[in-house]
C-alpha cells in the first residue's frame, strides 16, 4: 500500500461515525449488515450513513452489493489488512536517522 492511499483510509477512519460504521460492519462478519440495519443500529440518519459508507467505499474500506431491494455493506479484510501491514512495515527496525 502506498502512503497517499494509506492516508485516505486512515482519514476515512478518523471520523467518528465512519469508525463507528466500519467497526459494526467488521463485528457483522464478512457477509456485512442492511444498510437498514446498521442506520437502526447506530441512530445515524439515512443521508448522512449513505455519505459515509460512499466515502468509505471510495478508498476500498467497504463494498456495497445491491440484493433486489436491500443493499448489503461488507468490510474489505484485504484492504484492512493492507492497511495494518502498512501501518507495521517498518516495526522496530531502529529509530529514524
Amino acid at each position: 500500500m502506498e502512503l497517499e492511499q494509506a492516508a485516505a483510509c486512515l482519514a476515512e477512519l478518523g471520523n467518528a461515525h465512519r469508525l463507528g460504521i466500519y467497526r459494526y460492519l467488521v463485528k457483522a462478519g464478512p457477509e456485512g449488515a442492511m444498510v437498514g440495519d446498521i442506520q437502526r443500529a447506530l441512530a445515524i440518519p439515512g443521508s448522512t450513513l449513505s455519505h459515509h459508507l460512499s466515502r468509505m467505499a471510495n478508498v476500498g474500506l467497504i463494498h456495497q452489493d445491491k440484493q433486489s431491494r436491500s443493499i448489503y455493506c461488507q468490510p474489505n479484510y484485504a484492504k484492512l489488512d493492507e492497511l495494518i501491514a502498512f501501518l507495521q512495515e517498518e516495526c522496530c527496525q531502529g529509530h529514524c536517522q
